[in-house]
């Protein structure tokens, strides 16, 4: 079938993205449950007048409550997130939790004791909910890509194709050697009669310089592996942000002869089963 970047151009949607794409809630939920106990206590300072002395009491009780107080400004610092304290120093904000001291500036400079003491917040297990929900947007980037992956995989399953997803380049020597030393790792690997193929999945539904990398690297890595005897390689991509990168994506799409979308995908899966 001869290849028609036109019409491939013309095919690519626009989004991937389903409702349950936008929010994980059970991962939000988790994250909020494993702090949970210690977001009770904290609750307590919610409407304090004489917010040391509230802090005091918890701390007097269970001092390790006032380690999750990072999530309450949006941050997981993990130990790592540094800021400028109120003597000019850059410490860790963590570090700010260790002493009543501490807390009560983490709290005053932030603007959470004026929050508390008005009670702008009534519950910190339903603010720090809303909080991770917030968080967890930044992770559709990478969801994203992962969508694509479950898309295709329910493809391949529909159609009865036996595959294996996540495979490394180094499972086959003649294709490490060809590669040299940096191993890949391959989204799908599927084993015919005749070939195997090795295939790279992605959608993009903006632009940026990362689909122009994308589009180099595969243009470089396919010829290397077609030209090892039983094994081809296969893009499958679709977005409507390669319509930015055309011109980077009509190379590859001259390079690679097996390049495919969500439209056109039934060519492959033709090549496969016949």
């Amino acid at each position: 079938m001869e290849k028609d970047f036109e019409l491939f151009l013309s095919q690519l949607q626009e989004t991937n993205q389903s409702l349950d794409f936008f929010c994980d809630f059970e991962k939000i939920s988790q994250n909020v449950e494993n702090i949970k106990l210690s977001l009770c206590m904290l609750n307590s300072l919610m409407g304090a007048q004489d917010m040391r002395k509230a802090v005091e009491t918890i701390w007097n009780r269970d001092k390790t409550a006032f380690n999750v107080m990072d999530i309450l400004i949006a941050v997981r610092s993990g130990g790592k997130k540094k800021v400028i304290n109120s003597l000019g120093e850059c410490i860790v904000l963590d570090t700010l939790f260790s002493s009543v001291d501490g807390v009560m500036e983490y709290l005053d400079n932030t603007g959470l004791t004026e929050v508390f003491q008005q009670q702008k917040i009534k519950d910190l297990v339903d603010y720090v909910f809303g909080i991770e929900t917030g968080l967890d947007s930044n992770a559709r980037k990478n969801r994203s890509g992962h969508v694509m992956e479950g898309m295709v995989a329910r493809i391949f399953d529909k159609s009865g194709i036996k595959y294996r997803q996540e495979v490394y380049s180094s499972e086959w020597p003649e294709i490490s050697g060809v590669l040299g030393d940096d191993e890949k790792r391959f989204d799908f690997v599927i084993e015919s009669s005749g070939k195997t193929y090795l295939i790279e999945v992605n959608f993009y539904s903006g632009g940026g310089s990362k689909l122009n990398e994308v589009a180099r690297s595969y243009s470089e890595i396919a010829p290397k592996i077609n030209s090892v005897p039983g094994f081809e390689f296969v893009w499958i991509t679709d977005g409507i942000g390669w319509k930015s990168a055309k011109n980077k994506l009509q190379e590859a799409y001259n390079i690679i002869p097996s390049i495919y979308n969500l439209t056109n995908i039934t060519d492959f899966l033709n090549k496969i089963i016949l």
